[in-house]
């Protein structure tokens, strides 16, 4: 009997232990699960913050110069590095400070009159996008220029900061060997590649899922 009774009063007070154990155990900071990622961030592009700049290389000198970017929206999925959307720029605004040079090279090498616009669409994403702060990442995608396309791989120093973003970029355009014009002559000789240089801006809007 005395036995019985000394075991109802360990399971009794093994009971009051954990009622009263139960509050702080539910105070405790709980370890968040691992959320699925809600989709494809939004970035969209504000041309009147976003600028285009242009380079190439002569025999005699360089000719720097600038393009005005007419719109864009992207959208990248940091957990599988897919992307999409498209950044457009205005081939006709191609302007490098010299009337008859921007002449001949909207009339014989952009023929910008026929190809108005220039474009790369994005389709992946190398590397690690922080949804906040700095990232270097690695956007492959198609270039659309002189109504060619052409497979390129761009690197991108992007920076998340709330609903804002900004992303600058440098790289290569071998316009030659797409299929342009050489604007050289037999005295003036030009690089056969024009570097280009981005600093683009813009709000992240929210972001794309399945059901949408």
């Amino acid at each position: 009997m005395r036995l019985f009774q000394t075991r109802r009063r360990a399971v009794v007070y093994l009971c009051v232990t954990l009622l009263l154990a139960l509050p702080v155990l539910v105070a405790l900071p709980q370890h968040a699960a691992p959320q699925t990622p809600a989709g494809p961030l939004v970035f969209a592009v504000e041309p009147a913050q976003s600028t285009v700049h242009w380079a190439l290389g002569s025999s005699l000198h360089t000719v720097h110069g600038t393009f005005a970017l007419k719109r864009g929206t992207l959208q990248v999925d940091p957990a599988t590095g897919k992307a999409g959307g498209e950044i457009v720029v205005d081939a006709t605004s191609g302007q490098s400070g010299n009337d008859g040079r921007d002449k001949k090279m909207h009339k014989e090498v952009l023929e910008s009159t026929r190809f108005g616009e220039i474009i790369f669409r994005p389709d992946g994403v190398t590397g690690k996008l922080e949804t906040q702060g700095k990232s270097t990442v690695q956007v492959h995608g198609v270039f659309v220029m002189h109504g060619s396309a052409h497979e390129l791989t761009v690197p991108v120093e992007a920076n998340l900061s709330g609903d804002h973003w900004s992303g600058s970029a440098k790289f290569s355009v071998p316009f030659i060997e797409w299929g342009l014009k050489n604007p050289g002559t037999w005295l003036l000789k030009v690089e056969r590649s024009v570097a280009i240089e981005l600093e683009l801006k813009g709000t992240i809007g929210a972001r794309v899922t399945g059901d949408s």
